[in-house]
């Protein structure tokens, strides 16, 4: 039997929520909880920002959220709600709708019959790893990704921090590349190769765990003609020489999961890396960047 878990959640703007995620992220991001935003009211502007945790772990959790977000937000309001026993991921899909980002259309096995006779169509159900193409970066990604592989045709593709590996089977469909995908945790590659299989694509795409660049996958796979990013501004900063180093020389690179307000700081980053920029795309308050 699965344990009881417990939903842990701040009120406030998209902005805001988006700030706390990110703050919790950084927190949160070696335990392996799962953290969330959600719009509640629209006109209102009024968002939640969750972390979800096993019931013994509420207070733990509750005090590294309040010192993670002091510092930034003084005294915040941080909510309960104890959460029944029940899949979630078939409750997820009840209201999981397909997603469109230029000629892809990412869809659940329960939505089959919405795909169209043009759509590049990638079936991805709601499970343990991000990305299903409901989130604004992951969205901005794909469709960065079609803007960018009608203009070059790369050979081979780096996915860093792959997911559910929605953003490797976009790129191996737009062009006969072969693909490198890796995340640093290994329950998203299990996931990612069941992804890769069910759309199509084992012999293409090749998964990894690894951290960062710390694997020898990286120097065996590359030099990449186009490295795609979606993680969290402050380690894309960090890497960005890495990131810089096994790209091929007039090669693309990606990268997302960046709040507008984070875009100039990233791209000095980068520029200081030898990469300048290229374009921007702008969704519900997040940046996809294309840099060569």
């Amino acid at each position: 039997m699965a344990t009881q878990q417990t939903r842990l959640f701040i009120t406030g703007t998209e902005r805001a929520c988006a700030r706390v995620l990110e703050l919790l992220g950084d927190v949160f991001e070696d335990d392996g909880l799962a953290l969330a935003t959600m719009e509640i009211d629209e006109k209102a502007d009024r968002w939640e920002a969750s972390v979800y945790t096993d019931n013994d772990a509420v207070d733990a959790v509750r005090a590294r959220m309040e010192e993670a977000l002091a510092a930034e937000f003084g005294t915040l309001t941080i909510d309960i709600e104890e959460l029944p026993d029940i899949d979630w991921v078939s409750k997820s899909l009840e209201g999981l709708k397909p997603v469109r980002a230029g000629r892809f259309l990412v869809h659940g096995s329960h939505d089959r019959d919405k795909v169209r006779a043009n759509d590049l169509a990638i079936e991805i159900d709601a499970g343990q790893a991000f990305g299903t193409g409901h989130h604004g970066t992951t969205a901005g990604c794909l469709e960065m990704l079609e803007w960018v592989m009608r203009r070059r045709r790369p050979a081979r593709v780096l996915d860093l921090g792959t997911g559910s590996g929605v953003l490797a089977i976009a790129a191996a469909k737009l062009a006969p590349a072969r693909v490198l995908a890796t995340d640093i945790d290994p329950v998203a590659i299990a996931v990612a190769r069941t992804n890769v299989a069910s759309n199509g694509f084992p012999g293409r795409i090749k998964l990894a765990v690894a951290a960062g660049f710390h694997s020898d996958t990286f120097a065996a796979n590359g030099p990449f003609d186009l490295i795609v990013a979606n993680i969290l501004a402050r380690p894309l900063m960090a890497m960005a020489p890495d990131i810089a180093r096994h790209r091929r020389a007039g090669g693309g690179v990606i990268l997302s999961g960046i709040l507008a307000e984070q875009r100039w700081k990233v791209l000095s980053a980068f520029n200081a890396a030898g990469l300048h920029h290229r374009r921007t795309l702008w969704r519900n308050g997040w940046v996809t960047l294309c840099l060569g």
